[in-house]
């Protein structure tokens, strides 16, 4: 039990971090609470990664209002072990983090922690790694702690964890950060049966962004009015090995501009600085001006579809002909030998019932006849309409086979849509089943500013359907542009600019070069129309500046290179080899750890990073994408690539999980901030090593010199907690993990004297004291220390 004085003591230490945390030095927790066991009472007991407990589940719950969260954790921990477990509960405290509530249930009583400072966690951090041999504790170097004995646990018995705190969100930039330490990769024994996370965001300016950079492509989120918001997430027997990140922003205008950068630290600064960088645009979801729009459906009906394909063809058309906005017009294409007008021209938004009858009566015969459909689709509108009104038109088009009928030649058909087509067309596709062309679909919805879906044999039409349509039911500004004002940015994706949906968000990545002396000051600009009036939307931005988020921000360059390999695949499927594409996305791949089901092959390569290694894989890659654009995994390769084009969140690197038995497996690839390790053989290698050019400093694991560097380099503490053979890169030199007697003597000179904080000068600490010593003389916060020592502790 922690007496009341030294329980005070802490709460001070507490809010000092909640001061820091304003003042921008809050970072993030690298992992979540852990039971580390003691050894077996054996003559010779097992490693600690063979003695984990398994976390059952998994359960968080947070309520944001403003920049003040309060997370409440709930886990519960199993003994699968045939021996009686005793150990150290451990939970890292996040920086700037108040503990209100830390409970360890035993045999129905609750047992209190105590809250211990960073100095002294480290202690216990560095003796389980002395005595145990298992550096996974390091990377937790840094941090607080809460501690709690655990009691002998019985084979198969089970002990729950309550905990709460709270901790005031820094902000940068408009942008507000909340990340809660979900990485349990190496302390369970198995999957979690039960991972869960739910955020109750509440704000009294109007939310715009609401992202999650780890976990965006596997969250629900419910958006209530522009100050309310709800996020879940779950997964059932899943092995998280991501923290939860959350980025959340404010905007009084309409659409909210956000910029977050990151700079790339192995380009090499000689003529000024490189980076990546990724642009947020948010609409507001409580519109007044919504962008009327042309929308025609166009729907096949040819014999292929008989039976369930096409009764659920017709309820997802029933969907959007019931969910069209009041300004909007319509018609409706049916097509098959031949092609069926519901009406000679587009149709006020009343007339849509009678449209749904006249596609009740429609049956399945025919032909596929897609060039006519197409065509005449396009020329709902004369062309004449789209300067006078700048309403897009906006083709849905659904089919589930290849062109039988007309012009049948894939090549001819885009031609002949392309010439048809306007700036103002918007297409979206519907493949529904394997037997459709993925390049021809592919190529339809990429040239005209739209999306493709593909229906697999498992999946329903109306479901998929109905999901698209509502993410563009309600168009806030058609025709975006950026201006970056003239600074240098390339590689840019997506390429060309979707329209802004109200309630989604448009998400551009890039990489920007600043020249010698320049500034980086800017301003961007987003330009769009609404009724063929122009909007323009600005935000002024500084890409040299510090950023208290530029360590959390390092999944940027990871989500650019995602969607750059996305485009380069694409490609190669449709235009055939090329050595220069197939070099970038092996070159991209193991850069970043990009791994996709068509580059899986590189994790498993045991000479990856020598040349011959590199012309296995690129033969490799090659064969796997040479094939027709039809069929099964024509269309498991187009699903791929358009979710690597529109990725949102960073692809997980996956930690191998038996599906039966949910036994952990060894990883080959893992993520550490912005770096990529493999494993080959017994030593994890990071992706930016060059044997042939790199030096090496052996460090001894354990030893002196070891524990030293921790003290001077902290955060290499995370490189290090990957085990007893590492390999990794700082500032262009290599260090290597390797055993004790191996090392180094001494600690060089330059590794000597610590670093100072990332991101900041020397002044800039100096300045940072001087700012807590000023805050810590101000009248309301010596009455806050007050009120903290009038403090009652329960007994």
């Amino acid at each position: 039990m922690v007496s009341p004085i030294r329980f005070k003591f802490k709460i001070f230490t507490s809010l000092v971090l909640v001061l820091l945390a304003v003042l921008g030095f809050a970072q993030p927790a690298l992992a979540d609470g852990i039971i580390i066991p003691d050894p077996p009472p054996w003559p010779d007991p097992p490693p600690l990664e063979e003695t984990w407990l398994t976390i059952r589940y998994h359960r968080v719950s947070v309520s944001i209002s403003d920049q003040i969260a309060v997370t409440r954790v709930e886990q519960e921990f199993l003994n699968e072990n045939d021996w009686e477990v005793e150990g150290t509960y451990i939970f890292p405290i996040p920086d700037g983090a108040s503990i209100s509530k830390f409970v360890l249930w035993v045999d129905g009583q609750p047992i209190e922690g105590e809250i211990l400072p960073a100095d002294e966690a480290r202690m216990i951090y560095e003796n389980i790694v002395r005595q145990r041999r298992d550096p996974a504790l390091l990377e937790y170097i840094g941090k607080g702690a809460v501690q709690a004995r655990i009691y002998p646990i019985p084979p198969g018995g089970t002990r729950k964890i309550e905990l709460e705190y709270s901790q005031v969100l820094s902000q940068e930039n408009g942008l507000i950060k909340y990340v809660y330490p979900l990485n349990t990769e190496k302390f369970s024994a198995r999957a979690l049966e039960d991972c869960s996370v739910r955020i109750e965001l509440s704000s009294s300016r109007p939310l715009r962004a609401v992202y999650s950079p780890t976990h965006q492509d596997r969250i629900y989120i419910d958006r209530e009015g522009d100050h309310q918001v709800t996020l879940g997430y779950e997964e059932y027997n899943v092995l998280p090995d991501q923290d939860f990140e959350l980025i959340y922003t404010h905007s009084d205008d309409v659409v909210g501009l956000n910029l977050l950068t990151y700079p790339d630290l192995e380009a090499g600064n000689s003529f000024g600085q490189e980076g990546y960088f990724l642009l947020l645009a948010a609409p507001s979801v409580e519109i007044d001006q919504v962008v009327p729009r042309d929308i025609v459906l166009v729907l096949d009906t040819s014999g292929s579809m008989e039976g369930d394909k096409l009764f659920q063809a017709k309820e997802a058309a029933r969907y959007i002909l019931t969910h069209l906005n009041p300004e909007d017009r319509f018609n409706v294409i049916a097509f098959s030998t031949g092609v069926k007008h519901f009406a000679n021209q587009l149709q006020p938004v009343s007339k849509a019932p009678q449209a749904i009858s006249w596609i009740e009566n429609k049956p399945a015969l025919g032909g596929t006849n897609i060039n006519q459909a197409l065509l005449e689709a396009i020329a709902q509108r004369n062309p004449s309409e789209d300067s006078n009104t700048g309403r897009p038109l906006v083709l849905l088009f659904l089919t589930d086979g290849l062109p039988t009928e007309g012009v049948t030649d894939i090549d001819q058909i885009l031609s002949n849509t392309k010439n048809n087509s306007t700036h103002y067309l918007r297409l979206f596709a519907f493949g529904v089943g394997d037997d459709v062309n993925t390049e021809l679909l592919d190529t339809l919805a990429e040239d005209n500013r739209g999306l493709v879906s593909y229906v697999r044999p498992h999946e329903r039409i109306d479901e998929e359907v109905s999901e698209l349509f509502s993410k563009i039911q309600t168009p806030v500004l058609s025709n975006l542009e950026f201006d970056f004002g003239g600074l240098m940015v390339e590689e840019i994706y997506p390429p060309e600019l979707p329209d802004l949906f109200s309630g989604t968000q448009l998400m551009v990545a890039g990489r920007y070069r600043l020249a010698a002396g320049e500034s980086g000051k800017s301003t961007i600009r987003l330009t769009g129309s609404v009724n063929s009036e122009k909007y323009v939307y600005s935000l002024k931005v500084n890409f040299k500046a510090d950023s208290g988020f530029s360590e959390v921000n390092s999944f940027i360059p990871r989500l650019w290179a995602a969607r750059k390999i996305g485009y380069l695949l694409n490609q190669i499927r449709h235009q055939g080899e090329n050595s220069e594409w197939v070099d970038a996305v092996i070159q991209l791949s193991i850069r970043y750890g990009i791994i996709t089901p068509y580059t899986s092959f590189l994790v498993e390569e045991d000479d990856l990073f020598s040349g011959d290694g590199w012309e296995e894989q690129a033969h490799e890659l090659v064969r796997e994408y040479s094939g027709s654009a039809v069929g099964a995994e024509a269309v498991d390769k187009a699903d791929a690539e358009s979710n690597l084009r529109s990725a949102e969140s960073v692809p997980q690197a996956g930690v191998p999980v038996d599906q039966y038995s949910g036994d952990i497996q060894q990883p080959r690839l893992k993520y550490v901030g912005d770096k990529t390790f493999f494993l080959q053989g017994e030593i994890w290698i990071d992706s930016l090593y060059d044997a042939a050019a790199m030096p090496v400093t052996d460090i001894g694991f354990g030893s002196d010199v070891y524990y030293q560097l921790l003290t001077t380099r902290p955060e290499w503490g995370k490189y290090f907690a990957l085990g007893e053979r590492v390999i990794f890169v700082v500032d262009g030199e290599a260090y290597q993990i390797v055993s004790e007697e191996q090392g180094i003597s001494s600690l060089p000179s330059r590794l000597s004297v610590p670093e100072s904080n990332s991101g900041a000068s020397a002044d800039g600490g100096v300045s940072a004291v001087r700012s807590i010593r000023s805050l810590c003389s101000m009248p309301f916060l010596t009455g806050l220390v007050m009120l903290v020592f009038g403090f009652k502790t329960r007994p």
